[in-house]
């Protein structure tokens, strides 16, 4: 089993050169990705779509830094602010209408702990996954492994080190559950503002929408 066969079973691996000459093909992408106009938002998104392969109206706001790109799965409408950073080895899996404030990082990889055993120059790759309708705060961190539930607000600033359920608003660091978000919750757009009524009139055509 080669390199890259171990990899993609979840196995130890080594970044040898036929591993590298992948990471290659991303590099050249991200660096059209990167040094692009900044205000031509039809070139990003082709390119993005590029990079991503299977999207539909993703969006990232360069810069953005990421292993393979081919093995990240993003759902509709997923858009990543500035600065984030995704270590793709193994699958990341994220589904639709996900947002990402600026400086997100995603992480699959990881070493051994022993010296020993890390100075083999063995790594891994494991899988994380994100539901739908799921907004990740500014610079959080989420470590291999993690699956964050559907409809779920992750805090800015925390490190994501376990599963966190659907529906709850978490944070810190660990990143812990605060509570669950209710039906209550609809009415404001930031702690104890509420939407005016022009507003109010988009929440809920979004609301009947979803109900059918």
């Amino acid at each position: 089993m080669d390199n890259i066969e171990r990899r993609d079973a979840g196995l130890a691996y080594i970044s040898d050169e036929a591993v590298m000459k992948e990471q290659m093909k991303c590099r050249k992408i991200l660096q059209r990705l990167n040094t692009a106009d900044r205000s031509d938002f039809d070139a990003i998104a082709e390119i993005i779509k590029e990079l991503l392969g299977k999207s539909e109206e993703a969006f990232i706001n360069p810069p953005f830094y990421c292993d393979y790109g081919s093995h990240i799965e993003v759902g509709k409408n997923f858009f990543a602010n500035y600065n984030c950073t995704i270590i793709d080895v193994a699958k990341v899996k994220i589904g639709d209408n996900c947002q990402m404030a600026p400086n997100v990082s995603i992480y699959t990889a990881g070493h051994p702990v022993h010296p020993a055993a890390r100075n083999t120059l063995y790594e891994y790759g494991i899988e994380v996954t994100i539901g739908d309708n799921v907004w990740i705060g500014g610079n959080t961190v989420i470590l291999p492994g993690v699956h964050i539930g559907s409809n779920t607000v992750i805090g800015a600033g925390s490190v994501v080190t376990k599963d966190i359920p659907d529906w709850v608003i978490a944070g810190g660091n660990p990143c812990k559950v605060i509570r669950k978000i209710t039906e209550e919750d609809i009415k404001y757009y930031y702690k104890d503002r509420e939407f005016d009524e022009e507003a109010w009139k988009a929440v809920e055509a979004m609301t009947q929408k979803g109900n059918k």
